[in-house]
């Protein structure tokens, strides 16, 4: 009798929740509208026919598929070119080609959001063995500590740039930080106030991971001169296997592809293979598979609200990005929560995932994945490192239904289990 007293309750709870989050929902149709119309709009533009899902091998010279697509994406995020590549294996690899890309010996790269994601500082030399990182190539590298409130600390930035800083660099999304994501509007803010005062040779950087099509405005339409992303997160709608891309100015991309091919080779070669419908099928989801994604985070943050757990951000507040951050009270809650929403993946639900050490991280990791692809965080996915304060960073979901399920039972086991 007292479990079902428990389940009342919580089905009471989320009946609650479900009745305040529908206003929040119809802006995030309305910005889903807007941007899948922005997306039809490059299509028709571009010309995209049957033909250009054709595959090539080899080198993949004259692959017009491929070009294709790299002008409708350069489109979309208001670029003036774009480099999509099956060969870019994530996130990571694709800013790792950025700033290599453009940054040469005696240059300095400053990050103004505070340290940057995890996986990114065996890049620029501060962890691991130093092996091809920034250091090793005698490329500077520092960020700025964000205020007490969150925002970028831009006296700080100001006072310590210099004519070697060659790229500021911005991380859209929060990663594994207990700070905000910063919206559009913080960064157009942020580039304003910074770009007077550094050299015209200065690249304004974006790392736009988890951001695409949450807004109807992208980093290169308010002052970025380059930004990057994965195809397993938000612009490959939830079927693209592998790749990412970079977008911005010409001279840009053009640096990017002659570190990621060769000089001399660029953007000229890599074949396609098969993946250029899903890459553009992907893209012209995304949109849509995006907004469901925010849905659910919407509802977890409403649900936790109610039930008294701290979630960042809150359920009414503008969003920028997939992630919702849970503040969980333990280790052990940290655990059960992340098992739960392994227990409800459509993908190895059988499996019960547990701390464990992951390349480019200091901490074991807690991950629920039980994605179609590997590492797919568009799709339900929850884990953080396990160090205080334990911190659960709750993304994507293909669809709103599952989201709702699987973090009413995570709550149900965290929380109503005892």
């Amino acid at each position: 009798m007292q479990a079902t007293n428990k389940e009342a309750r919580l089905a009471g709870v989320v009946e609650k929740v479900d009745n305040k989050i529908q206003p929040v929902f119809k802006g995030i149709q309305e910005k889903a509208l807007f941007n899948q119309g922005k997306l039809l709009e490059a299509f028709r533009k571009h010309r995209v026919s049957d033909y250009h899902f054709n595959p090539s091998t080899g080198y993949g010279y004259d692959d017009d598929g491929r070009d294709t697509l790299e002008k409708v994406y350069a489109e979309v995020f208001q670029a003036e070119a774009a480099l999509v590549r099956p060969q870019i294996i994530s996130g990571t690899h694709a800013i790792s080609t950025a700033l290599f890309g453009v940054l040469r010996p005696g240059d300095e790269l400053m990050y103004v959001t505070g340290t940057p994601y995890d996986t990114l500082l065996d890049i620029v030399g501060l962890t691991g063995n130093g092996i091809g990182s920034l250091k090793e190539y005698n490329i500077a590298y520092q960020h700025i500590d964000l205020c007490a409130d969150g925002k970028v600390d831009v006296p700080t930035v100001l006072e310590r740039v210099s004519p070697k800083t060659k790229m500021i660099a911005i991380q859209r999304s929060r990663g594994y930080a207990a700070r905000p994501s910063f919206t559009i509007n913080e960064i157009k803010e942020m580039i304003a106030a910074i770009r007077p005062h550094v050299g015209p040779e200065a690249v304004f950087f974006v790392d736009n991971c988890y951001g695409e099509f949450v807004e109807t405005l992208e980093p290169i339409e308010v002052g970025a001169d380059l930004i990057a992303g994965s195809l397993i997160k938000n612009p490959g709608g939830g079927i693209v296997k592998m790749g990412g891309y970079l977008a911005g100015r010409e001279d840009l991309i053009e640096r990017c592809a002659y570190r990621l091919t060769t000089p001399g080779i660029g953007r000229e070669a890599g074949a396609s293979l098969y993946s250029l419908l899903e890459m553009y099928q992907g893209l012209f989801l995304a949109p849509h598979v995006v907004g469901e994604a925010v849905k659910g985070a919407v509802f977890t943050a409403g649900l936790l609200e109610e039930c008294g757990v701290l979630s960042t951000p809150a359920w009414d507040s503008p969003r920028t990005d997939l992630i919702q951050m849970v503040a969980l009270p333990s280790k052990e809650a940290m655990i059960a929560f992340a098992q739960t929403i392994q227990k409800y993946s459509p993908v190895n639900a059988a499996v019960k995932p547990i701390p464990a050490y992951m390349p480019g991280y200091e901490d074991d990791v807690i991950m629920a994945a039980g994605t179609f692809i590997q590492g797919a965080s568009l799709e339900l996915t929850a884990d953080g490192p396990i160090r205080p304060p334990y911190l659960l960073y709750v993304q994507g979901g293909l669809t709103y239904e599952h989201v709702k399920l699987a973090v009413t039972a995570a709550v149900k086991d965290t929380f109503f289990a005892q």
